[in-house]
């Protein structure tokens, strides 16, 4: 995810001497020109005084990883590690620190990305721009006022790609099972869904509204959607019992 952003952010425009990445893995000669990488906290120059720290690492690395950036007082703190809440990122770097959590997801990486974020109160107005200008470089952004709300986003969003993906392997399979060969089925299925969703960014009408200019009365997709909108076994319901299995999970993580 990190790759990502620093792709949106290069293609947005943003200049390349002005972004530095601290990475133990980072491949100096895979680095974008003029981007600037360290293996360590350790490694970065003594007058080193970011802007924004961008805080992409595994939740259970996040303790190991903070103490030493608590130096950079004057930054804000931009954390994509799911689960990792602001009071448990204060605690390495004080309390009077800028911190925005935000909950990316995958699409991310083609600029298609869902961002959920909430910031603290120490966080600044121009902070909070600068943090949103960097998240809407590869996606849309949208703002909760509850730290507990990015469970929610979690749930939906930023694990929604794998709903979507399984909804494409679980159609392909319904074809193959009415007689389709299965390349022809993963081809349609595909099509359907990433054309489905091309429809859905340009149209203005709300989901809603093209369900209901899909379907004819007494229809193909009438009959489908009668076992679909099934109140008790629908997909509505499935989807409800699914997000909330994960938002559970992430409140678990977040401890």
């Amino acid at each position: 995810m990190g790759g990502a952003l620093l792709a949106g952010w290069l293609d947005q425009g943003i200049a390349p001497n002005d972004l530095v990445v601290v990475d133990p893995h980072f491949d100096p000669g895979m680095s974008p020109p003029g981007v600037r990488s360290f293996a360590s906290d350790n490694s970065l120059p003594g007058d080193f005084s970011p802007d924004i720290v961008l805080l992409a690492v595994k939740p259970q690395s996040m303790d190991a990883v903070l103490p030493p950036y608590s130096r950079f007082a004057k930054a804000v703190f931009l954390s994509i590690a799911a689960g990792r809440t602001i009071a448990s990122m204060q605690k390495h770097l004080g309390k009077k620190t800028a911190i925005v959590r935000a909950m990316p997801n995958t699409p991310a990486s083609v600029r298609r990305g869902a961002t959920g974020m909430i910031a603290n109160k120490n966080t600044s107005s121009v902070q909070k721009t600068l943090c949103d200008k960097l998240m809407t470089a590869v996606g849309q952004v949208v703002w909760v006022e509850e730290e507990t709300l990015l469970d929610a986003v979690t749930a939906l969003s930023g694990s929604g790609p794998a709903y979507v993906f399984l909804m494409v392997e679980a159609l392909a399979a319904a074809g193959e099972d009415l007689g389709l060969p299965a390349e022809i089925a993963e081809t349609l299925a595909r099509a359907t869904i990433t054309g489905s969703g091309e429809l859905l960014r340009q149209s203005p009408l709300p989901a809603a509204a093209l369900r209901e200019n899909v379907t004819s009365p007494n229809g193909t997709t009438y009959a489908a959607l009668q076992v679909l909108m099934d109140e008790r076994q629908g997909l509505g319901d499935l989807m409800r019992r699914a997000t909330d299995a994960a938002a559970r999970r992430a409140r678990e993580l977040a401890g």
